[in-house]
């Protein structure tokens, strides 16, 4: 009898109801691909965002009317349960995590990745829970404040979204790089945000533009801000930093570059080479290792709820990450 992996298809761009359970022929890896058990592997904001379809602008890499690659799932972590010919970094039984890429599939029982790609072996007391979701929050965080925005110590750092999965790991990461952070998030979480080693603003009741502070870098993780706001607390040579890419910060970028002063920046982590990403990755764990970081759970919950899963993470709700087991 043949063997079958369960995965979660998009046939269509919309609400999390397009989620579809498939079962799909588990296969023989080929020479240099390692085939994965998944223990865990994440929801993100920006998983909700490629199942939409959006921003339209995204749809040339991600498929026009339909999605190109039909899975989902980016950041995961499991274990190596078969190799192909000529794998010489990983061996059957080894606990791995990385990212499926823009082939997407990490929602799912098991995966078959290149071994050169985006895979590194997981430490033995990591839960698969937080590897899985390493890839996401922390790998983007680390490259936006220390390869983007040149983060050095005593730089002083606002962090919009604190409590979301990119915010709670940029505002670890910079204490951990010796940066001053300050973070804003909404007042229901700014206690455990605290904790996390910021001074927190709570955005329901302080606009962060009316700070009187002046910081180095603006981290808009969310992509809820401008660069126009973010000026009036810019220190002179300041960067406004952003992962959400959109007309807007194109032209912030292009005007900043033309007329001074602070400069908007932009860079899709996920697409640089996987020799950089897992370079990253053993970066982030050192930090991890030092008791510095500690990626922020906020619900686990079964593979096959994946639908429900999604639904959470698009009320805009959810306090650090959201993964499948």
């Amino acid at each position: 009898m043949e063997q079958t992996r369960t995965a979660w298809q998009v046939v269509r761009y919309g609400t999390p109801e397009v989620l579809t359970r498939v079962s799909l022929p588990i296969e023989a890896p080929k020479p240099g691909e390692v085939r994965i058990r998944i223990h865990a592997s994440g929801v993100s904001r920006a998983d909700g965002m490629m199942r939409a379809g959006e921003p339209l602008w995204a749809r040339p890499f991600l498929g026009f009317g339909k999605p190109r690659h039909d899975l989902t799932g980016t950041g995961f972590s499991g274990v190596v349960e078969a190799t192909g010919d000529g794998v010489t970094r990983f061996q059957t039984g080894d606990a791995v995590f990385g990212e499926a890429g823009l082939n997407f599939g990490a929602n799912a029982s098991h995966i078959t990745l290149a071994e050169d790609g985006v895979l590194v072996k997981k430490p033995e007391t990591m839960p698969h829970e937080e590897a899985a979701v390493m890839c996401d929050g922390p790998m983007t965080s680390l490259n936006f404040l220390r390869s983007i925005g040149g983060l050095k110590g005593g730089d002083k750092v606002l962090i919009l979204g604190a409590s979301g999965a990119l915010g709670s790991a940029a505002v670890q990461i910079a204490r951990a790089m010796g940066a001053e952070v300050t973070g804003v998030t909404s007042g229901r979480n700014a206690e455990w945000v605290a904790e996390l080693g910021a001074t927190v603003v709570d955005y329901e009741g302080q606009a962060y533009s009316r700070l009187e502070a002046r910081f180095d870098l603006v981290f808009d993780t969310l992509g809820v801000s401008s660069l126009g706001e973010a000026r009036r607390v810019l220190a002179p040579g300041g960067r406004y930093l952003c992962p959400v890419l959109s007309l807007s910060l194109l032209g912030a970028m292009l005007r900043s570059r033309i007329f001074g002063g602070p400069r908007a920046y932009f860079s899709a982590t996920g697409l640089l080479p996987a020799r950089a990403l897992r370079g990253m990755l053993a970066d982030l764990l050192e930090i991890w290792a030092a008791g510095k970081l500690t990626p922020v759970m906020d619900r686990s919950y079964p593979l096959a709820d994946l639908v429900e899963a999604h639904r959470y993470v698009a009320t805009g709700r959810k306090r650090g990450n959201v993964v499948v087991t």
